[in-house]
């Protein structure tokens, strides 16, 4: 998978790609994630890519040029998809994951300041994503987030496949609680369902921990699930 993130912060990207799980991930050649700066683009002499907004209004609006002659100088693959990170855009989800992790390519473009002059939009055409109700100051974080997500999904990512196959929201349900060592640690223990070696009652309890989470934690959540041909759950 090939990420290629258009961002006047490269910085930012790369710091996050340095640490834990996805610098393995980078270094492995699992993912790869590639910035491009609007800024080596610009025709104007003082690397500037953003002016007042026209008709008025406060902060500065990101001009076409840069980020249009930046954009058309990623080398495009077959399998590609671009994506805008805005507010505007439609929610980003585990579902929306699944989906982009099927692309080879995907194209980020971030924005900053008052957002994307119009015609970035109207030349590029990208799909527009947003990670909630509340606005950032730049489109690198948003960006990062679906990176993370996306590569979670990707075999190689993780030490096991799997471990993204139980992950919230996978089957539309909250995760199971976990355990560990020790077995007791201030007067709490841990299930002793977990130490019997069933694996089906495991399975059994653990979903159940699944729908019990869910209920309490994410209502809205749960009455989808069981609001969707799921007669075990009630």
């Amino acid at each position: 998978m090939r990420f290629e993130v258009v961002t006047l912060f490269p910085e930012l990207i790369a710091s996050h790609m340095s640490f834990s799980i996805m610098k393995r991930a980078n270094d492995s050649g699992i993912i790869d994630v590639i910035t491009h700066n609007p800024r080596n683009y610009t025709l104007d002499k003082h690397k500037k890519v953003d002016d007042t907004p026209y008709g008025g209004g406060a902060g500065m609006v990101l001009m076409p040029q840069p980020y249009v002659d930046c954009y058309n100088s990623i080398l495009k693959t077959k399998n590609s998809i671009t994506l805008m990170m805005t507010p505007q855009g439609e929610p980003f989800s585990d579902k929306l994951s699944d989906e982009l992790s099927s692309y080879q390519q995907i194209i980020i473009l971030c924005g900053h300041y008052e957002g994307f002059d119009e015609r970035i939009r109207d030349i590029i055409k990208p799909r527009e994503i947003s990670i909630g109700d509340y606005v950032l100051t730049g489109g690198e974080l948003p960006a990062l987030c679906i990176i993370d997500s996306i590569s979670r999904k990707i075999e190689g990512t993780l030490g096991k496949i799997e471990s993204a196959h139980d992950d919230s929201f996978t089957e539309g349900l909250l995760e199971y609680p976990q355990y560990t060592k020790p077995r007791i640690y201030q007067g709490l223990k841990v299930p002793e369902v977990l130490l019997n070696g069933n694996h089906k009652m495991i399975e059994e309890f653990r979903f159940q921990q699944k729908l019990l989470r869910t209920k309490n934690k994410r209502p809205d959540l749960y009455e989808k699930y069981i609001n969707k041909d799921n007669p075990s759950a009630t």
